[in-house]
């Protein structure tokens, strides 16, 4: 009887464990033919892979509201001339001033897909953002590359 209990204590961990890994290697196989599925069907799509954004505000010296069509405008044809295309969305901005009030603002985000995003490309936004903060007088402005949030100063 004591024989039986002890293999009977070994073999109850180990269906546990086939079952374990058996529901572990089903979960992953149907995430991999979800996958599959999606990349299938683009497979051999053209696509972009970076992505470069630059927060254009709506002030002028940090706090004084402005129409900042023209700055967007430009920021429009400077991005579509280095990446054939770009979009423009609004949205606002927040955070908290060194009082803890809540700050908002409109901003404009001016964004493109590339397909080759080198150094060289890089180097010309970052001028171009140096460029645009210096314009509006700001302490800084926003890029983001490839989900990455940089703020040039």
């Amino acid at each position: 009887m004591l024989e039986r209990k002890k293999i009977f204590y070994w073999i109850i961990p180990m269906v546990l464990f086939i079952g374990f890994l058996g529901n572990a290697v089903y979960a992953t196989g149907e995430h991999e033919t979800s996958n599959g599925k999606q990349s299938s069907a683009l497979k051999g799509q053209f696509h972009l892979e970076d992505e470069v954004k630059i927060y254009v505000p709506s002030t002028y010296n940090v706090d004084q509201p402005i129409d900042n069509t023209p700055y967007v405008n430009r920021s429009l044809e400077k991005f579509s001339e280095m990446f054939g295309g770009a979009t423009a969305i609004d949205g606002t901005g927040a955070w908290l001033s060194d009082e803890d009030q809540l700050v908002k603002e409109k901003v404009t985000i001016v964004y493109s897909f590339a397909e080759d995003l080198d150094k060289k490309k890089i180097n010309e936004v970052v001028a171009y953002a140096k460029d645009l903060k210096e314009e509006m007088k700001q302490s800084s402005v926003s890029l983001e590359v490839n989900g990455k949030m940089y703020f040039i100063e």
